[in-house]
Formats: structure tokens, C-alpha cells, sequence
């Protein structure tokens, strides 16, 4: 593939690696959380609308009436004289960002209802419950669990009075908060307090939308929703946006019918200041998501604020203070809002916050979300195509970069082209609220594309060089590999001396299975043999040296005698039995029974050839010795065979010795044992055997002939049949009937392999 090709192709996975982060939840979290909050603290605040208003229930109120620093212990007679007084001054809207669940002084209680009800602008809160249920089937059996959302309204003495009943809820979490809802879905689709808020404070709106409306969906019945006359009189508000809201869901378009219809009326603009805006923000806000991001307008107090007191203590001759505070027309939400109190419970953290500062209380956000929907700003994401482009755009842009230009100047290049973009998104955020993404493009994809740069030029420099060590690691250990390409110009240098356990095997009946089968199939079966033996060597982490024909030889090294090293190939000679008695039963064709023999020692590890042929394998009479302990297997009946090098101070395994053995071609002796499984794997007739056989050697190196025959024969009908001991009890049998002449050795001598 050339130069160009592969730049794109580069490009193309960093695109790819962009799009993927930005949808999986740790790339969601880092847009979130740090771009945004990047994007917000670049563009700095904003001036707040001056519509909105926040009467705050701080601890200056509660010094100035001496009243408890509790604000929910406050007595709901102050609330209803807050009421009169805000209605009186003319505002438009007032929320209460407070939970009025419980009942208290009946005097109080009235006082607030009645005032709640001659206002007929007042919109209290709810309380939104969630509880985990669960769920048994018909036998009474916990079939799992839902969680169940209900609401709690304030006392039914308020809830009559007010004009429109609204939950909102925000997440209680260490995370900062930048969504509300609109709509809560899980809870029926209500619509929450600054939406059922703004329909109050969009009254007059209401002819010009419902017109439209009807003009788009000649369906609807018009009687059936909100008008600004019948509206402090029904209680019907929150049921009429709920409906209003299915009418949109269903035709997803209206909305957007609903604007360009509007456009085209060319209202005059008088009309346009409020009415106008106050439509648009209706239309766009039942043509939106049920959710949405806030468009914070700076740090906690952005947002007009006065305490709970200085509104109270307004007197029938307003004080320059008092006139100064002028609430007609506005939208006022009450609650508490202490910027001098960072232990505040009600508090979130947001954007603008900083360490140790205070959060922004709940009734700010519901204010903050009020203003959104007043000014039509929300900060909007954009689109899932868009948000795709922009990453596999910058995406594409990073992988020609860096693999078309050297790497300081493509470096370079980037940090710039990230400035450019930064600021093209603040100037975007800070003028339309428009969200582009920051942090997966700037903090992953330009990092991840100079990384993968560097190694991927790394890589296709070294292409070759490890193409050849794939192919060298079929026939070579990888630690060879490793050695021969630091040394490569003499490679016998590679030798070394090392402690090695050595594991031997021979596959039975190969002779005649190689004669019965076709080259092709031999092939391909004794792949599969061989795969079935490989995989328990690697799996206790030895090397394959060598197969030749039926038989494999395996390894395991190290610098020094480690009892892990004879430990892991034991457990290796016990899982090739057992996995090659399965490969036997479901091979299909005749069986390999497998012999096994292992010993340990000092050996020479490396590289043994001349002139132009190598090969690597261990070298001493280690080796040797493990293929005749292989070969014993034979005489013995046996599967397994371990020296006494190998078996010595082994522990978690169970071994039978089965006498010394003068191995063909060999001048020492070697004392041999079984063995015969794991420690928790050992079955009382095991114990049985090794306790008996071991009492029947003892008796054959006393000469015992008599008694060892009897302790052989019981031995062997402990399993029906032990073949070691049919070995003995013919040797004694031998030597009973033709007893040794001359000095005797318990050593047994064999001639052939």
C-alpha cells in the first residue's frame, strides 16, 4: 500500500476512534464534564433575562423576622403575605421551588391557601418519590424488581389552590448537574416546574398558539386546552400540556410547521416583543426533547436575587430601597438560595463552580431553566450526523497530518489547528448556545493519532523483521528469537547453561496406525495429537523442543533447580493424559495411548549444527535419560515415570517408587517413581496401592522372595491388576525358582531401550 493510501486509512481509524469514544459512557462523561464545562468557562457569564426573578429564603431572613434557620420550619402565614405582596407588585408567574407535603398550624395553612388562590398565578411544587417494588410471580417467588415513580403533592388545602401542581427533580450525585427535565417520562410524561411555570407566565400567548396550532392539526379540540381567561379557574394546566405534548409526539413535524407558519404572519413587532417570543418558546419547547442542557448564565447569584425579608418588609409607603424592586410582569421563584452558606443542602455543582465555593441551589437551576425557555437558549448538542461529521472530519484532518508530515511538524500543525477549532466553538457556544464536540477531539483523538502515529511508523519500519520472527516462532521459542536478533552474527554464541526438567513422550501403536492410514489423513490426525499435547505444555508455560515421528520432547528452564519448574511439567504430564484419553475416545480411528517420562538436570540449552544448518535444543545425558524413562513405560506397564530428580521434595502430588533401574546404554543407576495423580485427586485404593507395593520392594531387596510374591499379589488385586507388580512378581518368581548366586544389587538392568 503506498504513502497516501495509508495516511487516509490512518485517518480513517482515528475518525472511527472519535465517533466510538463519543458514544460509549467514559467518552460521553469527558464531553460532558470537561468539554462543556470548557466551552462555559471560556465564554465566561452573561447577563440573566430580567424577566426572572429569585426570592431567596437565606439566613439574612431568618435574623431579620427571627425566624429559625430551618426554612421549612417557617410559618406558612409569612409565605402568604410573600404571595400578596409579590401579587400585588404584579408579577407574573410565582413558583415555589418547596414542598409543602406535610400540614401545620390550620391558621397558616389558610391563610397561604387563600392566598395561593386569589393570586391564580401560583405554581407549587411536588414531590417526585422513587421507590424500588418487587416483583413475585403466581407461587410467591421474587420474579426481580422495578422502581416506581409517584408524586407526593403538597397538602390538598394548597394543591386546590394553586393553579398548577409540578415536580422538579435533579440528581443528588458528586457529578455536576447539566440537564433538567421538561417532561419526566418515567413518571407519565409530567411536565416540570419551570415549563408549567412558563405557560402561566405565557398567557397572553396562548390565542396565537392555540391558532396556529389549529390551523396545522384541524384535529385538535380546542376547548379542551388552556386559554389565558379559563385558566386560574379550571385547574386543568398540567392535564392540557400533558395532551398538548401526545400532539406533538405524534406529528414529530408540527413544530416545525408550526415556526415557519409564524414567520410568514410577519407580525408587527409590538406584538413580537413578548407575544411573539413568549409563541416561539412554546412552540420549540413541545417540539423539543423531554430533557434538556442548561445554559447557566454564570457562577451561583447570576440571576437577579433578593432575600425572602426585604420583600416582606415592604410597608404600604415603599421604602427607595423597596421601589427600586420592580416585579411587574416578572417571574419569581421561591426558595432557598444561601450564596454565603456552602453547607447548604438544596446545592448542586455545576460548571461554574470551583473548589470549596459554594453549589447553586435547586430553586437557581429551576430559574436558570425558566430563563432557557423565556430566551430560547438552551445549549443544543449537535445533531447525530453533525457530531459525527465534525469528529471523522478532524479525524481525517489528524491521520494526513501525521502520516503524510514528519511527526514535530505534524505535532505542531495540530496544536494549532486545536486552537483554531477551540475558539470556532466558543464563538459558536458563546453566540447560538450551539455544543460541538471538545474534549473527545482535543483530548483523545489528537493524543491517540500522534501515539498511533509514532507506533505505527514504528511498526511499518520493523514490517519485515517481524514478519521473520512470525515465521522463526513456528520452529524457535521467542526468547531464542529475541537473542538471535541481538546476536545474530554468531549464533552459537546463544548456549547457555541452565537447571532444566525434561518431558519425553511416545505415542504407542503409531506404527501401525502410519501403515493403515493415508499420508494426507496421518497428517492431519496427528496435528491434532500434537495440538492436544501442545496445549497442556503451554498452558504450564514450557517450550516444545522437538517431535519427531510419534514422539515430542518439552521443557521447562530456568537458572537455577526451582521446584515450580518440575512442579508445572508434572502438572503438564498429568493433563496430557488425561487430554490425550479424550482425544482417543473421540478421534474416531485407533488409539495413541501416550507414554510419558520425565527427568531433571543440568543441561546445555542452544544452538547445535554446522555451516548452514542449525537447530536448538538441549544437549546431556538429561535428555537421554528422559526418553530410556520413557521407554521403561513399556516394561512397566506404566504411563508415567519421573526420577527421582524430578519427584525429590515435591509436594501436592502422589508418586510410587518402582525400584532402581539401570537404564540401557546407561552406567548409573536411577530410582524410578510412578506417577499417579494430584493430592486432591488421590482415591483411597491409590493409598491402598502405594502403602502395598512399597511394603512388597521392601521384602524384593530383603531377597524375601516368598513374602514379596504375596505382598506383590495383593497389591495387584487392589486394582484387579497392577501391571508394575505383575513386573515384580514375575522377577521374584525368577529368582525363587533360580535364587542369585554372589553379591546381589535390588538394581534392575535393562538391555534394550
Amino acid at each position: 500500500m503506498s504513502r497516501l493510501p495509508k495516511a487516509f486509512a490512518f485517518g480513517l481509524l482515528t475518525s472511527i476512534l472519535g465517533a466510538v469514544v463519543s458514544f460509549i459512557p467514559p467518552g460521553y462523561e469527558l464531553e460532558e464534564k470537561t468539554g462543556l464545562s470548557l466551552l462555559f468557562k471560556l465564554r465566561g457569564p452573561r447577563p440573566a433575562p430580567q424577566e426572572v426573578v429569585i426570592v431567596t429564603l437565606d439566613k439574612a431572613s431568618s435574623l431579620a423576622l427571627k425566624l429559625s434557620s430551618d426554612p421549612a420550619k417557617w410559618p406558612r402565614s409569612y409565605h402568604a403575605r410573600l404571595t400578596e405582596i409579590l401579587t400585588r407588585e404584579g408579577a407574573a408567574v410565582i413558583a415555589f421551588d418547596m414542598l409543602f407535603e406535610e400540614p401545620r398550624s390550620a391558621e397558616d395553612d389558610g391563610l397561604f391557601a387563600e392566598a395561593v388562590q386569589s393570586a391564580g398565578n401560583v405554581v407549587l411544587c411536588e414531590l417526585l418519590s422513587r421507590e424500588m417494588v418487587s416483583l413475585r410471580d403466581q407461587e410467591g417467588t421474587q420474579a426481580g424488581s422495578v422502581y416506581l415513580e409517584t408524586l407526593v403533592p403538597p397538602i390538598p388545602l394548597l394543591a386546590q389552590s394553586a393553579v398548577g401542581l409540578a415536580p422538579f427533580p435533579l440528581p443528588k450525585v458528586p457529578d455536576q448537574v447539566t440537564q433538567y427535565w421538561n417532561f419526566k417520562a418515567s413518571a407519565g410524561d409530567i411536565p416540570t416546574l419551570p415549563l408549567v411555570a412558563f405557560h402561566i407566565f405565557a398567557r397572553d400567548a396562548y390565542d396565537d398558539f392555540l391558532h396556529l396550532l389549529g390551523e396545522l392539526e384541524p384535529s385538535y379540540a380546542r376547548e379542551r386546552f388552556i386559554n389565558k381567561d379559563s385558566l386560574p379557574a379550571n385547574g386543568t394546566l398540567v392535564r392540557a400540556i400533558q395532551q398538548l405534548r401526545e400532539i406533538f409526539l405524534a406529528r414529530p413535524s408540527l413544530g416545525t410547521d408550526m415556526l415557519h407558519a409564524w414567520e410568514k404572519k410577519a407580525l408587527q413587532s409590538s406584538e413580537e416583543s413578548r407575544n411573539g417570543r413568549s409563541t416561539k418558546a412554546l412552540i420549540q419547547m413541545y417540539q423539543g426533547p423531554e430533557s434538556a442542557y442548561l445554559n447557566f448564565y454564570g457562577p451561583p447569584g447570576s440571576i437577579t436575587t433578593i432575600p425572602y425579608h426585604q420583600i416582606l418588609q415592604q410597608s404600604e409607603e415603599p421604602t427607595p430601597s423597596a421601589r427600586s424592586l420592580n416585579l411587574r410582569g416578572k417571574a419569581v421563584f421561591v426558595g432557598v438560595s444561601e450564596l454565603l452558606r456552602p453547607e447548604q443542602k438544596d446545592g448542586f455543582y455545576t460548571v461554574f463552580a470551583e473548589p470549596d465555593a459554594n453549589e447553586m441551589s435547586g430553586v437557581e437551576i429551576a430559574a436558570t431553566a425558566f430563563a432557557n425557555l423565556l430566551e430560547r437558549s438552551p445549549v443544543r448538542p449537535l445533531g447525530l450526523w453533525r457530531h459525527l461529521g465534525v469528529l471523522l472530519l478532524w479525524g481525517a484532518v489528524l491521520g494526513l497530518l501525521f502520516y503524510m508530515m514528519p511527526l514535530l511538524l505534524a505535532a505542531l500543525s495540530v496544536v494549532v489547528l486545536g486552537f483554531v477549532y477551540l475558539f470556532f466553538s466558543k464563538a459558536q457556544f458563546a453566540s447560538a448556545g450551539l455544543w460541538l464536540p471538545v474534549g473527545v477531539p482535543l483530548l483523545v483523538q489528537g493524543p491517540a493519532a500522534f501515539f498511533s502515529a509514532v507506533l505505527w511508523k514504528y511498526f511499518d519500519t520493523h514490517k519485515e523483521r517481524e514478519h521473520i520472527r512470525r515465521a522463526i516462532g513456528y520452529y524457535l521459542p521467542n526468547n531464542v528469537i529475541s537473542q538471535l536478533a541481538r546476536n545474530v552474527a554468531d549464533i552459537k554464541a546463544n548456549n547457555q547453561l541452565v537447571y532444566g526438567t525434561c518431558l519425553f513422550t511416545d505415542a504407542g501403536q503409531y506404527t501401525t496406525l502410519s501403515e493403515n492410514m493415508d499420508p494426507v489423513d496421518l497428517n492431519k490426525f496427528m496435528s491434532a495429537y500434537y495440538e492436544t499435547l501442545f496445549k497442556q505444555v503451554k498452558k504450564y508455560e514450557g517450550i516444545v523442543i522437538n517431535i519427531v515421528g510419534d514422539s515430542m520432547l518439552a521443557l521447562w528452564a530456568g537458572a537455577q533447580g526451582d521446584l515450580s519448574l518440575r512442579e508445572r511439567a508434572c502438572m503438564a504430564a498429568l493433563d496430557i493424559g488425561n487430554a490425550v484419553k479424550r482425544f482417543n475416545d473421540s478421534s474416531g480411528t485407533a488409539p495413541l495411548p501416550t507414554r510419558l517420562g520425565l527427568h531433571s538436570g543440568t543441561i546445555l540449552l542452544g544452538n547445535i549444527g554446522a555451516e548452514d544448518h542449525f537447530e536448538y535444543r538441549p544437549m546431556g545425558d538429561i535428555v537421554n535419560t528422559a526418553s530410556r524413562i520413557e521407554g521403561l513405560n513399556k516394561y512397566l506397564g506404566t504411563g508415567i515415570l519421573a526420577s527421582e530428580e524430578v519427584s525429590d521434595q515435591l509436594q501436592g502430588f502422589v508418586f510410587r517408587e518402582l525400584g532402581e533401574f539401570l537404564l540401557a546404554g546407561k552406567n548409573n543407576p536411577v530410582v524410578i517413581r510412578e506417577l499417579i495423580c494430584r493430592d486432591g485427586e488421590c482415591r483411597e485404593a491409590d493409598q491402598q496401592l502405594c502403602s502395598s507395593f512399597s511394603l512388597a520392594l521392601s521384602a524384593y531387596r530383603a531377597r524375601k522372595w516368598e513374602e514379596a510374591l504375596e505382598l506383590f499379589t495383593a497389591a495387584s488385586r487392589i486394582f484387579g491388576r497392577d501391571n508394575p507388580s505383575a513386573f515384580y512378581i514375575d522377577l521374584c518368581r525368577t529368582y525363587k525358582a533360580r535364587p542369585p548366586e554372589g553379591p546381589w544389587s535390588p538394581v534392575i538392568s535393562l538391555k534394550d531401550k
